[in-house]
């Protein structure tokens, strides 16, 4: 750390405190004696997305919750619920160790944790990520949900 005062470049740390999202540092010049402040910030680098045609854009999380929204539109799945699944999906991306991210792996970790939660708003979901043409895809992805769902839907 450079001194503001005499611009030295040797200090030591009198005191250090977590500040929030910052650690907040006072330091003393080792040439002048002059105590001054210093913040460190975590660095946060974005996600990218690579999308389906090959496009890279920032990954938002925005976007991601107006989708799984669109899914359990009218189901029994609060916002809440919502936000903690796009929070576990963002936290599996951060922790991978690219920085770019395929919109399959996104997709598939939302099925994964809309499987658990909503067979309705799984089949949605799947039918928009995975661009359903025909009746008989819907059908396939229902019949691969846990044995009493599809079950259930075979009989009716």
């Amino acid at each position: 750390m450079i001194c503001p005062y005499c611009h030295h470049t040797e200090d030591k740390v009198v005191d250090s405190r977590s500040s929030g999202l910052s650690i907040r540092r006072r330091r003393e010049c080792l040439a002048c004696g002059r105590r001054f402040t210093t913040y460190e910030y975590v660095e946060v680098v974005p996600l990218t997305v690579t999308k389906r045609d090959g496009r890279h854009e920032p990954f938002k999380r925005e976007k991601l919750i107006s989708g799984i929204d669109a899914a359990c539109k009218k189901r029994p799945v609060s916002r809440r619920l919502i936000e903690e699944i796009v929070t576990r999906v963002e936290n599996a991306l951060m922790t991978s160790e690219s920085q770019e991210v395929r919109y399959d792996e996104i997709g598939n970790l939302v099925m994964e944790e809309l499987r658990k939660i909503d067979a309705v708003a799984y089949v949605r979901f799947a039918s928009v990520y995975r661009e359903f043409k025909e009746v008989n895809e819907f059908v396939k992805q229902v019949m691969q949900l846990d044995p009493p769902v599809a079950s259930s839907v075979k009989e009716k």
